[in-house]
Formats: structure tokens, sequence, C-alpha cells
């Protein structure tokens, strides 16, 4: 009698404890930096490739670390005009340079960013990146050549909120939209730098889960790691 009675409070706990498991399984979290496609949101496997390789560290800087950088950058950057015809079409308003030598404060910037995006045993390119984007500026979709840099990508995003768009390169109805905040960090590696495109978009398409994000003008502070050898000589 005792058996009879515990059985069905057993069946019960372990068909409640299944479905908590399954829905736990199917539906998987992300984080509210990213907006996934439907049809990446039913591969669950892939979005989560893609979450686990592209990760925003929102107000990684303060407003003083901010305008540190830019008062550094923006006696330089000044003196160039923004093009509109980039080498290989990606990028649209823009001016750029390369720095090696930055002042104690920002040197001190670029080595925490340096030692979150990038192992301790990782070459890194010494040179870093600086993209400015005019405010209709706009990148389109596209890989980074593989012969520049490596597997890893970290940026600063300065002056402005923006978003970046991720798309399969072989599955176009699979991408995820990024919001990336301004004085965030993002640290693109893996599977979202080589087998998604990425772009960021301009204001007349600058929306993330409905809701307008306005561009400003942009400045990106990029570190990479070298090239991998194995990579560029396939």
């Amino acid at each position: 009698m005792l058996l009879r009675r515990f059985l069905p409070n057993m069946h019960l706990r372990i068909r409640h404890f299944s479905e908590a498991k399954l829905l736990e399984t199917v539906v998987p979290q992300y984080p509210p930096y990213l907006d996934l496609s439907e049809q990446l949101t039913q591969e669950p496997s892939l979005g989560q490739a893609l979450a686990s390789t592209m990760t925003i560290h929102n107000d990684f800087i303060s407003e003083a670390e901010e305008q540190s950088l830019i008062d550094e950058v923006e006696p330089y950057m000044s003196n160039l005009k923004y093009e509109f015809d980039h080498w290989d079409d990606a990028i649209h308003g823009y001016r750029e340079t390369e720095r090696l030598q930055w002042n104690e404060a920002n040197t001190k910037i670029l080595g925490r960013v340096r030692e979150l995006a990038f192992p301790p045993n990782v070459a890194q390119l010494k040179y870093v990146h600086i993209l400015d984007l005019e405010e209709k500026g706009h990148i389109k979709p596209h890989i980074d050549a593989v012969r520049f840099c490596g597997d890893t990508i970290a940026g600063l995003s300065l002056l402005t909120d923006s978003v970046m768009r991720l798309v399969h390169d072989k599955k176009k109805a699979l991408y995820a939209d990024v919001l990336l905040r301004r004085r965030s960090l993002y640290v693109m590696k893996g599977t979202a730098r080589f087998d998604y495109t990425h772009e960021l978009l301009a204001n007349k398409f600058s929306l993330f889960k409905g809701e307008k994000i306005f561009k400003g003008r942009r400045i990106s502070v990029i570190c990479r790691n070298e090239p991998s050898s194995e990579r560029t000589s396939s």
C-alpha cells in the first residue's frame, strides 16, 4: 500500500525533473548584448558557440580613460580626411592609423585589454589599430584576412553606442546583432572570428531588439594577435 502511494509521486517528480532539464537544454540563455535571429535560436549548438566566442565587457573603461585615449589619438586623426573607398570595399566614411607608442596612462589601459583578451603565451601584434568612423559611416560585411591578424580581435568602442551584426558565412539566415555600448570592450575569436562576417550597421539600419541605436562618430581602438602560420599557409 505504501509502495503504491509512493510510486505515483515518484513518477511526477521524475516527469517534472525531466521536463525542467529538457527546457534547460532546449532554451539556452544568451547574454543581453546579443540578439539572435529566429533561425539561429533554433540551432542551440551554433548559438552557444557564437555566444562563447563573441563577448562584450560593458564599462570596461571609465569616462576619464576614454578621454585619455581620445586626447592621444585626436591630434593625429584630425589631420586626416575621411575616406569613402576602402581597398577591399569594407569600410565607408573612415580614417585609420596604427600606433606603437602610447603614453603611460593609455599603455596601462591597453595592457588591461591585452591581459583579458589574450593568453600570456600568445604573440600579439605590437601596433594598435585605430579606426575612426564618421557619423554616417559604416562597415560592410567582411571577415578579416588571416594574413593580417590571428584568431582574436579585441576592440574598445569610444564616443558612441553602435550595433555590430554577425552573419554566418554559409548560412545567411543565421545571424546575431551585438550591442556595442560606449566604453565597452568586445572580444571576438574562434567561431565568431572565422565563421561569421561582421559589420557595423549604418544608422538607417541600426536597431537592437527593436530599439533605435543612434551611432555618432565612433573610434575603435583594436588589439590583435599575430597571424597563425597554419592559416596563412592554407
